[in-house]
């Protein structure tokens, strides 16, 4: 009787140990595979890289002198020319400055910081007119390559009084949306409760 007793009495703590076992390992599993989801998810949303919210046209007509001086600067030559200047501006978010993390056991992305609209690009197209040569002061290929750096930096200053960095910010929330899509996903959530949006906004996030 007590051999039948203590056979029962290892079936059952066998059983119990089987259990614990399969339970730590499946425990141990599903904690990896969140992991690993979490992983390819942050990768997923930083493999995005650069968005771009606005898109922004310039017309500037920009005069250009250039002007050398021979014999100890007794001589001078001067070339000039008007350029007309059309540029592209487009202004977006790097999304790898992103600051966020995973919540591994609720399934969140926590949303902590999102960054200020940047110029992502400024594609000018030069035209000229009313070219001028001086006398061993001529137009070369090289003046190209230098009159668009100055085409891009002008452009560049005109920016911050376009405008287009006022609207690059109220259309943050398109890419707070499209991070939220890539989550929703595998069935993540994101949590951007960090991140101070308006009333209006904050509406429109929760439709």
């Amino acid at each position: 009787m007590d051999s039948i007793l203590e056979i029962f009495l290892g079936l059952i703590l066998g059983a119990i140990l089987m259990y614990w076992v399969f339970s730590m390992f499946r425990k141990k599993k599903s904690k990896e595979l969140t992991e690993h989801q979490s992983t390819v998810l942050l990768e997923k949303i930083k493999s995005v890289c650069k968005l771009i919210s606005v898109e922004g046209d310039f017309a500037e007509i920009y005069k250009y002198e250039n002007t050398k001086e021979r014999f100890l600067s007794l001589v001078s030559s001067k070339k000039k020319a008007l350029v007309v200047i059309n540029a592209k501006a487009l202004i977006g978010y790097d999304l790898q400055k992103i600051l966020m993390h995973a919540d591994n056991d609720k399934k969140k992305i926590i949303l902590t910081n999102f960054p200020d609209p940047e110029v992502i690009s400024i594609e000018p197209e030069l035209e000229f007119y009313d070219i001028q040569n001086g006398l061993f002061n001529t137009f070369t290929p090289n003046d190209l390559t230098s009159l668009n750096k100055e085409a891009r930096k002008h452009i560049m200053e005109k920016i911050p009084e376009s405008g287009l960095m006022e609207t690059a910010k109220r259309e943050a929330l398109e890419a707070v949306l499209l991070i939220e899509k890539i989550v929703e996903t595998i069935g993540w959530k994101l949590d951007y409760s960090a991140l101070k949006i308006d009333g209006k906004q904050k509406k429109l996030l929760d439709l």
